[in-house]
């Protein structure tokens, strides 16, 4: 029986990584300035696993989602860099918005949503964007 030759697999384009959002409230640092706009990437296994071992999840196991938004988050405002004490620090309407942004990128990898109108019963998609809102850019 001969071998099959297995064809390349075609590479991946268009696969988005990065995706920007604009928080409901915003962080406000000690200045009184407020960060609202930002970056979470696509989480890797390793986002996910590592942190288990954290002694702070092993403890309180509401704080995975701190330390998971810490790795991904990679930009708020002018911070290049989320550490969990500022992750600790937003307000909980933002944290929630992290929370489904998280869920939405990684488990459909888009931020588009389903709907259907409620006149016509007609189905399509949005984006929900950069501003946080249905159709926002």
């Amino acid at each position: 029986m001969a071998a099959r030759a297995r064809a390349a697999a075609p590479p991946i384009t268009g696969l988005q990584t990065e995706f920007e959002f604009t928080l409901p409230v915003g962080y406000v640092d000690q200045a009184g300035t407020v960060h609202k706009q930002g970056v979470m990437r696509l989480a890797t296994a390793a986002d996910e696993i590592l942190p288990l071992r954290d002694p702070r999840v092993v403890a309180n196991q509401a704080y995975l989602v701190v330390l998971l938004l810490s790795r991904v988050v990679t930009r708020l405002g002018s911070y290049a860099t989320l550490s969990t004490g500022l992750i600790e620090r937003l307000f909980s309407a933002d944290l929630a918005y992290l929370q489904d942004f998280y869920r939405r990128i990684n488990e459909t990898g888009h931020t588009r949503v389903a709907v259907t109108c409620p006149s016509c019963e007609t189905k399509f998609e949005v984006e929900v964007g950069a501003s946080g809102e249905v159709g926002g850019s």
